[in-house]
């Protein structure tokens, strides 16, 4: 029998809000200040991944001149600033949510970011859509580890293989692929390519419960 959807899971930044530009800018700016310039090789050890895994990417650039966990206090501290002065829901992610909601199916918001960010674009995007929400440091591994999904899942009650993930990312996605979820990519600044249970769109605009629907009965 085909599966019936029992919750959508969505990614953050690049997904629902266009903050992986601010990321990307808090990195830049903390690079100029450590005299590095950012390249195309450091975004995969960017883009989708915590704070801690990019401040530890970029302390290893540095050959030992800067310490981590500093570096990681500091892009943090950075990057709230940028979100709290510029939250932009992305196209058709409002009306995706409201449609979701109406249709009665939770939902789950699934971040790599820490709390602090989390909860600056909650106050944007309406805490009350979402029936959890997993932030940076809440289970034992971030992404690209399935921990924060399987703790999305183990909230709602839901089967992975009854859900769909919402991601833009390939870290992002290999952490939710790992929860075993179904995947619907769409893409923000790296390119994501289609596979088995993984579907890829333009834009959210391009969505809706329908899609959503099938993408899980596929399983």
């Amino acid at each position: 029998m085909p599966a019936e959807l029992q919750a959508v899971l969505f990614d953050m930044d690049g997904t629902l809000v266009d903050t992986e530009r601010l990321w990307r800018q808090a990195v830049e700016e903390e690079c100029l200040d450590l005299g590095l310039t950012l390249t195309e090789a450091d975004l995969p050890h960017v883009i989708g991944r915590a704070t801690e895994d990019t401040a530890a990417h970029l302390a290893s650039r540095t050959a030992g001149r800067a310490e981590p966990l500093r570096l990681a206090g500091s892009l943090e501290r950075r990057f709230i600033h940028l979100v709290r002065g510029d939250v932009v829901p992305l196209p058709g992610a409002m009306d995706l949510l409201a449609a979701l909601d109406a249709a009665g199916v939770p939902t789950a918001l699934v971040s790599a970011s820490p709390r602090p960010v989390v909860d600056t674009v909650l106050a944007a995007l309406g805490r009350h859509r979402f029936t959890t929400t997993v932030a940076a440091g809440e289970t034992p591994r971030t992404k690209p580890f399935p921990d924060p999904y399987r703790a999305a899942l183990t909230t709602l009650g839901a089967s992975p293989t009854a859900c769909v993930a919402v991601e833009d990312s390939p870290t992002g996605i290999a952490s939710a692929e790992a929860a075993r979820c179904t995947v619907l990519a769409v893409p923000s600044l790296a390119p994501v390519r289609p596979a088995p249970h993984r579907t890829v769109v333009h834009s959210l605009r391009d969505v809706d419960v329908a899609l959503i629907r099938r993408l899980a009965a596929r399983r």
